[in-house]
């Protein structure tokens, strides 16, 4: 029988089980994403009169460009994409980051808004390497909710 302390142990899942959504498709399988993350940034004001103490107040959030990592495939919707906002044709998407648990259930998704990329890097090629090719894109973004 399962005491108290088992049942108020918190669940964690593994960070392995994961899929890319933008504006509503799954994309093709990421093997990596990063970038989230958000930054409070502080502001100190001194109190008047009193120099040993600095009020901490909360200013701008920061936010981090998503990266997202993947196995090149014979679609070409990273780079197609990448190249229109090279031409100057900035097309704003929205996704998600769904987080699965180990019965393929969600179980976290963060939903980002108004992404674009501003990076793009393809494979790094060596002919003495067995890695598959992979590319990356980063998105810059204006915000994201976790839900």
């Amino acid at each position: 029988m399962a005491n108290k302390s088992d049942q108020a142990r918190a669940y964690v899942v593994g960070a392995y089980r994961f899929m890319v959504e933008l504006d509503g498709m799954l994309v093709a399988g990421f093997s990596e994403v990063s970038g989230l993350n958000s930054e409070l940034e502080l502001q100190e004001v001194a109190e008047g009169g009193l120099n040993q103490y600095t009020h901490r107040l909360p200013g701008r959030v920061r936010l981090e460009p998503l990266v997202l990592k993947r196995g090149m495939t014979t679609t070409n919707e990273l780079w197609s994409w990448y190249s229109d906002v090279m031409r100057g044709v900035i097309q704003r998407k929205s996704g998600s980051i769904i987080l699965y648990n180990e019965k393929d259930q969600e179980f976290r998704r963060w939903n980002f808004y108004d992404a674009y990329p501003t990076k793009w890097s393809g494979a790094d090629l060596r002919a003495s390497s067995s890695e598959i090719a992979v590319e990356y894109v980063e998105l810059t973004h204006n915000g994201f909710k976790a839900r």
